[in-house]
């Protein structure tokens, strides 16, 4: 959820900081009191496009900050591995927006600086914004098909998974093939470049692991008088008369003569035995390091000479040799390919046929799977829509196989298209009259019927999309009365899944609010400020009158908003 929102200098906005809170909060004020402001700058933080006009004026920047709490399991988690961002095992994510007066805009997630299109990735996996205006996902019939695999749950994973395993095989063995039987001039250049290549590196005649033996070995020649000075001390620190060895024998031959009259010193015996007889070892080591030491300033030249040649070749084929061998493998067998081409390209006609039958296989499965999960989650709209007045309202959706082209694989006797979802074309329908034809979503006119079929979508498929905060800016404009009040429990009901925040001007959602912030605007200095108040019980009860009235409270006002204040609680322990 989005535990805290601050805002500084953004629009008339100086500074605002606002702690939300589990369930429903229902933001209300004035128009221009800045409620969408703030929206609008949550959606900043979702990774929506900036303006310079958002800086309040005679200001330097806008600053926009939100602190989100997530739990261990919520889809984020992969999101920041993805982008490299560390998310605390308190489940605490930070969202920062800068905005300059200059339109330079500065993302941060948990501190270290991203694109605006990775803050985006987050600020989607975080918040779903709503508004009567704006073109929604549950209206965008691309996107109808993922939400209708969200609603299938469990089953539709794992056969997603396999179907994309595949079809990423199909498609890269079909660029393939398209690359090596197009263009003879471009293959013809392209075969001249690898040949010179291949030469290149097999006269190097490079050594697997060549590069790192050779730098060890000049590391060792540049370092030669200091390699033989800790040789050449250390051996003569325990060779010879009075050095170390010596004094080493000295305690041994003491320790020995104790050794049959005292237990505990025997141990000590042997163990001094035993030492001395590995520092002898050492130096006999030491020795024979030292004598095989030279100095060869012809051997160092041909390392440095060897060196250069090879990071010459780095610089075209692979940050190590080990790299450019398997570079000089990849290029030899693309050479074969190129020369027997007819004999490759027969080759893979027969693996792109195998893969595209087998990649319907598992389209089919999905198919199957949507085509299942379409009549449920259509039972459920329906029920979700007369519950909101739309009872003679008709929901389907409309499932169509992808058609293909005659070198497609097929189904059924028939070719089809391989998407990245599969072969299926997905698309919600609705008529909100009886005897029109159903029309895809997007396409339904009226704002009051539009708010109330997204609200029951919503409702379905925010139990399955995992966002932390779903958003409502004015959604219920252009609806009153008893769908109102039924807007209201819809509303409620989708925060007892997930955080809603809900701008309204319905006295009915207003009522039905967890928490009631009231957003205020006053005018100092000649300046507007914004501010907001968190209502108590008493509060509420006045605010929702005015919204009633739109003037003055009177008692009638003030015991209808204690009326809805009450039916509203009802119906929460309903």
């Amino acid at each position: 959820m989005l535990t805290e929102l601050s805002i500084r200098d953004f629009a008339i906005i100086d500074r605002i900081s606002i702690t939300f809170k589990e369930g429903l909060t229902v933001l209300t004020g004035e128009t221009g009191a800045g409620k969408s402001i703030i929206i609008d700058a949550i959606q900043l933080l979702s990774g929506g496009r900036g303006s310079v006009e958002f800086v309040r004026h005679g200001t330097k920047k806008a600053e926009i900050e939100g602190l989100f709490t997530i739990g261990s399991d919520h889809p984020i988690h992969k999101v920041g591995e993805e982008f490299g961002v560390d998310i605390d095992e308190d489940g605490m994510v930070v969202l920062q927006r800068t905005i300059t007066h200059q339109g330079k805009s500065i993302c941060r997630v948990n501190g270290k600086l991203v694109t605006l299109g990775i803050m985006k990735e987050f600020g989607h996996s975080l918040i779903d914004i709503h508004s009567q205006h704006e073109t929604q996902s549950l209206m965008d019939p691309d996107r109808h098909i993922e939400l209708l695999d969200i609603f299938s749950g469990d089953d539709m994973k794992p056969s997603l998974d396999e179907y994309q395993r595949v079809y990423d095989k199909y498609r890269v063995l079909k660029k393939r093939y398209k690359e090596l039987s197009e263009n003879e001039q471009e293959m013809a250049q392209r075969l001249d470049l690898l040949e010179f290549q291949l030469r290149e590196l097999q006269e190097a005649e490079m050594q697997p692991l060549e590069d790192d033996e050779l730098s060890e070995e000049r590391k060792k020649l540049m370092n030669y008088e200091k390699i033989y000075q800790g040789i050449h001390d250390a051996y003569y620190s325990l060779y010879g008369e009075q050095k170390g060895l010596d004094w080493l024998s000295h305690a041994m031959t003491s320790l020995e003569s104790t050794a049959d009259v005292d237990g505990e010193l025997a141990k000590l015996s042997e163990e001094m035995s035993n030492s001395y007889y590995i520092i002898e070892e050492l130096t006999f080591q030491l020795s024979n390091q030292m004598a095989a030491l030279e100095f060869d300033p012809e051997r160092l030249n041909q390392i440095e000479s060897r060196l250069n040649e090879l990071n010459r070749l780095k610089k075209k084929y692979g940050a190590t040799v080990d790299d450019m061998l398997q570079y000089a493998s990849r290029i030899e067998e693309e050479i074969d390919e190129i020369k027997n081409k007819d004999s490759h390209l027969n080759k893979m006609e027969n693996e792109i046929h195998e893969l595209g039958q087998d990649a319907v296989l598992e389209a089919k499965a999905l198919h199957d799977i949507r085509t299942s999960s379409a009549g449920t989650l259509s039972q459920y709209i329906h029920e979700e829509l007369r519950d909101l007045y739309l009872e003679k309202a008709s929901f389907a959706v409309d499932i169509n196989l992808k058609e293909g082209r005659k070198s497609d694989p097929e189904l059924d006797g028939n070719p089809v298209q391989l998407l990245p979802n599969g072969i299926d074309i997905v698309k919600f329908l609705i008529t909100t009259n009886p005897g029109e034809p159903l029309k895809e979503l997007h396409k339904v006119a009226s704002g009051g019927e539009m708010s109330r079929i997204m609200l029951a979508l919503k409702r379905i498929f925010s139990r399955h999309q995992g966002v932390t905060s779903v958003i409502f800016d004015e959604v219920d404009t252009g609806v009153s009365g008893r769908v109102a009040q039924a807007i209201a429990e819809k509303i409620y009901g989708i925060s007892e899944g997930s955080q809603v925040l809900c701008i309204s001007h319905l006295p009915q959602v207003a009522a039905m609010a967890d928490t009631h912030v009231r957003i205020e605007k006053r005018v100092d200095n000649d300046r507007t400020h914004t501010a907001a108040k968190e209502l108590t019980y008493d509060e509420k009860a006045d605010e929702i009158s005015r919204m009633i009235t739109g003037a003055e409270l009177t008692e009638t006002t003030v015991e209808h908003a204690r009326e809805l204040l009450l039916m509203a609680d009802k119906h929460k322990k309903r």
